[in-house]
């Protein structure tokens, strides 16, 4: 009898052993995936690389990945403010027949500081994607401010256009990690379609820009001609996120304090006609 009781004790030890080991092994599979699961999401979350274009053409990935080069920078801002303000009343041509017959632009409208709303350009409002989402909706208050019906006037003796000449962008100054300061000398001329008369405006400003992230678009196949536009607008992986008037009393100095006035009525602190 005590041998069988001693037999079933070494049974059920070995049992008990078992249980125990197979409870282990399975705590740590479980481990091991949620591990996995982590690093796959890590992974969907990281960034894309920032490429840079060596001198032979082969890119290759910046380690820095808020670095950006200077041309590249000064080409966004250019890019940015011509086609904020370069206004025809028609849209981009997307097929070879649109080139001889562009289809009239209607515009988008815009809700104005004073209550109302204001058409803006749609060439406009998809440059505008590459402002930070924080300064992007006062700045088209703005633009829709300066937008002259007239524009969009189907009334070829009443339409205007509007055209941005750039005279001079200046090197960037790095202020931050990531961050640049860039003025630019510019004109902005208004003019009827019939008759030619023109209206020229001094458009002066320093940008603040920094590095963004991009994410290419997971369904480019199946975008609209205005997702793509807009998705190529972020793929500069660069926003602006503060415009102020330039001052060019003296030579251009990015060190200078903005926080003083340029000159009589006229001030630094915000982006005004």
């Amino acid at each position: 009898m005590v041998r069988l009781l001693e037999k079933r004790q070494r049974t059920g030890s070995v049992l008990t052993f078992f249980a125990i080991a197979t409870f282990s092994l399975h705590i740590l599979v479980l481990f091991l995936f949620l591990l996995q699961g982590l690093n796959i999401r890590q992974l969907s979350l990281r960034k894309p690389p920032n490429f840079v274009q060596l001198i032979n053409g082969k890119p290759v990935a910046n380690i820095d990945d808020l670095a950006r080069e200077p041309e590249a920078i000064r080409q966004f801002i250019s890019k940015t403010m011509i086609s904020m303000f370069s206004w025809s009343g028609t849209l981009p041509p997307q097929t070879i027949e649109e080139v001889a017959s562009p289809k009239s632009d209607l515009g988008i409208l815009i809700n104005t500081p004073q209550g109302g709303s204001q058409k803006i350009s749609t060439s406009s409002w998809v440059a505008s994607f590459a402002l930070s989402e924080d300064f992007r909706k006062g700045f088209l208050s703005t633009v829709a401010e300066m937008t002259p019906p007239e524009v969009f006037s189907e009334n070829p003796n009443q339409a205007m256009t509007s055209q941005l000449v750039i005279k001079r962008v200046y090197p960037p100054k790095q202020i931050a990690p990531g961050k640049w300061q860039v003025g630019m000398v510019a004109d902005l001329i208004q003019k009827n379609r019939v008759g030619g008369a023109r209206l020229i405006t001094p458009f002066n400003k320093d940008f603040l820009v920094r590095a963004a992230d991009y994410f290419a678009n997971p369904q480019a196949s199946n975008s609209t001609d205005l997702q793509k536009a807009i998705y190529s607008v972020r793929a500069d992986r660069l926003e602006i996120y503060e415009i102020r008037n330039l001052c060019l009393l003296n030579d251009y100095n990015p060190n200078e304090d903005k926080s003083k006035p340029c000159g009589t009525g006229q001030t630094s602190d915000s982006f005004i006609r």
